[in-house]
């Protein structure tokens, strides 16, 4: 069995701090009920997004615009009472922290005392460098995410890679600089060219965890119904299936249905 199956060791922020030190990569993966969260943890994951992805894979809307902070909420106290040993990080969701220091505050708080989840993630740089100080003086950890930021879909216009222009590459490893002087943990990135990606993670001494930004960072993550084949209808370069999941609950549902309609299930043996 693989060491890092064997260490049922409580993963903290420190511990991922001293992962990146000594070169080991870091596991990161969406979920967002008790019963997923709970396998995900018993596989041995590092760390356990709650994500604003809900909007998309749970709630079938287009953005993750629509999350609300109570939804949060309720994603990430599902997803804390499955998990022992990975560290759980929760995103703040749109509109709860851009713009207003105090709102980000109170949003960060309100995730930290209902849920219980142990740190939250906020999307920009230098634009909500005052609401991530603001969160981060009251102790609360606090997970960057730089390049693609989907709340701010409106203001690209497009999921296209991002910082591939020179101006903007330049702002994002300004950005990054800036959020481990400030304090943060860890970084995101999501979506950028990958050797802008692996200079960041050179560059900082925080952990860097990709998504679509190629393999010279400190970790991966990825959104857990894309990865396991829940979601076909999402399939850009950076995404490896590891199940059929979608395949094999149909075959499943379908099989259960025609047992019904052939009074085959229940039989003899599963009734009282």
């Amino acid at each position: 069995m693989a060491n890092y199956l064997q260490d049922q060791r409580k993963v903290t922020t420190h511990r991922l701090a001293e992962m990146k030190q000594r070169g080991e990569k870091i596991a990161m993966l969406t979920a967002y009920d008790y019963s997923m969260a709970r396998l995900i943890d018993e596989a041995g994951m590092d760390v356990i997004l709650v994500g604003d992805s809900a909007s998309n894979v749970m709630a079938g809307n287009m953005t993750t615009l629509p999350m609300t902070l109570d939804q949060m909420i309720y994603h990430a106290k599902s997803v804390v009472k499955g998990v022992k040993r990975a560290l759980v990080v929760c995103d703040l969701p749109f509109g709860s922290y851009q713009g207003n220091s105090k709102e980000a505050l109170a949003s960060a708080v309100r995730i930290m005392k209902e849920s219980h989840a142990e740190a939250v993630k906020m999307e920009g740089g230098s634009e909500i460098r005052e609401s991530i100080e603001r969160v981060l003086c009251a102790g609360i950890p606090v997970m960057g995410h730089l390049g693609l930021t989907p709340q701010s879909i409106n203001k690209f216009g497009t999921y296209a890679v991002r910082a591939k222009e020179e101006a903007e590459a330049n702002k994002l490893i300004e950005d990054a600089r800036m959020l481990e002087e400030i304090g943060c943990f860890a970084l995101v990135l999501e979506k950028i060219p990958a050797t802008l990606a692996s200079q960041v993670a050179k560059e900082v001494n925080i952990p860097v965890i990709g998504i679509g930004a190629g393999g010279g960072v400190d970790g991966q993550v990825l959104v857990m119904h894309d990865m396991l084949g829940i979601n076909k209808g999402f399939s850009p370069r950076f995404l490896r299936r590891y199940a059929d999941l979608s395949t094999i609950i149909n075959d499943a549902v379908a099989h259960y249905i025609d047992d019904v309609k052939t009074s085959d299930f229940p039989n003899e043996k599963e009734q009282y």
